[in-house]
């Protein structure tokens, strides 16, 4: 995946705006006013910051530690930062999104 398919896909969801509160070096993803999504455009090494449950969280590091990091200026129990580097599938990056998007709209 690469930043446009990220995007698309994040702009399929219902309800979602996309701006640039932090400056024009970091895209953000919104539902009902609340960021899911983050993804920096200065990294060279595509990355993005999604939400997730704190048990999860802690278990995706631990299985994919190259992959999965703490959320990069982020609360570190409630985001992790996502690395795309091909390490993990495009299914398994979407659904980080996907999981980060129903979470903060208040999904189960």
């Amino acid at each position: 995946m690469n930043v446009e398919d990220i995007r698309n896909y994040a702009l399929s969801f219902s309800d979602v705006t996309e701006g640039f509160p932090f400056g024009e070096s970091v895209l953000v993803f919104k539902v009902k006013g609340k960021i899911f999504l983050l993804i920096p455009l200065d990294e060279l090494q595509l990355q993005f910051n999604v939400k997730c449950n704190p048990e999860k969280a802690i278990e995706l590091r631990e299985e994919y530690p190259e992959s999965v990091l703490p959320g990069y200026h982020m609360n570190k129990k409630h985001w992790n930062t996502i690395i795309a580097d091909g390490r993990l599938t495009s299914k398994q990056l979407k659904e980080q999104i996907e999981n980060s998007y129903r979470l903060v709209r208040g999904e189960k």
